[in-house]
Formats: structure tokens, sequence, C-alpha cells
């Protein structure tokens, strides 16, 4: 063992900011959850507050509001996987298929480029594409003679949201797909049409098989995190007439933190959300590992 450490101490040099880097933001961070189990005072500080046990979680399961945002953040986190999962396998797909280098990188940069977009410019376009006024709404009004209050009625912001999300990150999220595409031997496909196989059929049985372990992986980190929905587009989203809809887990620990200052209740509901995403994500390998012939995440 020691032979092998000398041997490759430049390897393990290299390794060490990466290292030191996730203990400092990941690991030590992790000593402030236990204020999520003590009635928390700034002024005592966290080893000097008093412990309460899980009264802070029995508060918010008991809480009148918790079926709504536990629902609404579920509902928000399953669609949005179930219909962005399959968006940038079928762009990686397609693009494999364009054989013109000059024609590939333009579509590619046309995909990639929504990525670059700020969350708050993008939802500031939604407001302004879907007012009442807008673009969007000068077409209903033309067809239904009225507009749609798209940003205030809580029925459609789960689609904004899921259908924009799809828009801005799905060609940024096929490069992974396409990169192992890439790797793909071309007299695969040329021997298959030799043989008789249309271009679904090469699809099915020479790309899909390569890019599987690498879907298998993307969807059980995806499925992991399903509960955990990103803070900033949603809260940006909403307003007093879709918060039916709107109010999840993460806009709802800032409001009780940081605007209502309780950390300790904030944190306890911030620390039950993790539990879930980890009992998902154990979950969801331990499936995939059975159904994808023991390949899963670990």
């Amino acid at each position: 063992m020691l032979d092998f450490l000398k041997k490759n101490y430049f390897l393990y040099i290299l390794l060490a900011p990466a290292l030191i880097l996730t203990l400092i933001f990941k690991y030590v961070p992790m000593y402030g959850a236990i204020i999520a189990f003590k009635d928390f005072s700034p002024i005592k500080g966290i080893m000097g507050s008093d412990w309460v046990g899980l009264k802070h979680f029995e508060k918010f399961l008991n809480s009148p509001n918790f079926d709504v945002i536990f629902m609404n953040t579920l509902k928000l986190s399953f669609f949005g996987l179930i219909f962005s999962f399959p968006v940038p396998i079928l762009l990686a797909l397609m693009l494999n298929q364009i054989r013109k280098t000059s024609v590939k990188k333009n579509v590619q940069l046309f995909l990639y480029a929504p990525n670059f977009i700020s969350v708050v410019v993008i939802v500031g376009m939604l407001f302004i594409f879907l007012s009442p006024t807008g673009p969007i709404n000068q077409i209903v009004s033309g067809i239904t003679g009225k507009p749609l209050m798209f940003m205030s009625e809580p029925e459609y912001f789960r689609w904004i949201y899921i259908l924009s999300d799809i828009w801005q990150a799905a060609g940024w999220s096929s490069i992974i797909y396409v990169a192992a595409l890439a790797g793909v031997d071309p007299e695969l496909h040329h021997a298959a049409s030799l043989d008789g196989a249309n271009l679904l059929q090469r699809i099915r049985n020479i790309d899909l098989p390569t890019i599987r372990p690498i879907m298998a992986i993307v969807f059980i980190l995806a499925a992991g995190g399903i509960m955990s929905i990103g803070f900033e587009k949603a809260y940006l989203m909403q307003t007093s007439m879709n918060l039916p809809a709107s109010e999840i887990i993460a806009t709802y620990v800032y409001k009780v933190g940081l605007q209502s200052g309780d950390y300790a209740y904030s944190a306890a509901v911030g620390l039950f959300n993790s539990v879930i995403n980890v009992v998902l994500l154990l979950t969801v390998n331990f499936i995939v590992k059975k159904l994808n012939e023991g390949e899963g995440l670990y």
C-alpha cells in the first residue's frame, strides 16, 4: 500500500483540493443540522440552545400546510422527471444522425444556448410572453376572445415551470449522451445497414444499449433529488394567486427560516426533505440494479 502511494503521490496531490473543498463545503456544514433538534437561539449559539428532540418535525408534519406543500413538491418533481428525462436522450439521438459537422455544431449551439440564460431572465421572459397583453395571449384572445391568466391561475403553474425547464436544460443535459454516442463504432451501423436494419432498428439495437448505463445513472440521480426542486425559479414565479400550486418545501423553508427567523424549524423541514431524497436514492438505485442487470449508481 505504501509503495502504491509513493508511486502515485502526484495523483493524490491533484485530488487533494477537491477533497478539501468537499469537506469544507459539504461535510462541515452538516454540523449545523443539529439545530433542527434544538430550540435554537442566535444569542445562545448552537451548543448553548436547548434540545427539543423531534418537536420541529412533529410541528411540520402536523401543520395545516403540510399536505399541500408536500404534494406540490412531489408533483412538480415527479412530472418534471417523467417529462424531462427522455428529452435529452431524444435530442442526443437526433444530433447523432447529423453527419455534416458545421450543421451539427450550429444546432448544438442553438440547443445549448438557453442553459446560459439566468433564471431571473427566464422568469422575466415568461411574465412578458404570458402576460394578458403578451404575444401568446394575443393569439389566445384571437381564438377564444379572452386572454388566459397563465401566471396567476394555479393550474398553469406546474406546466409552465416544467416546459420552461425542459426548454432551458434539455439541450445542455444531452451533452453526456452525445459524448457517449460519439464512441459508437460507425462500422456497427454500416454492418447493420447491410443486414437490412432501418434507422429505428439501429438506434434500438446499437445506440440505446451504448447509453443505457448512463441513462440508468442519470435517472437514479434525478430520482434521488426528486424533492430538491430549484428554489429560485419557483419563488420568482410565485404570485399571490398561484400559491396553492407554487408553494413547495424550498420556498416554505426560505419564508419560515429567513423571512420569519425560525431557523430551527426551517432546518428541520430541510432535513426532512433531505432524508426523503436519500431514501428515494437508495430505493431507485436498488430497483434499477434489479432491472438493469446489476448496473446502478453503486
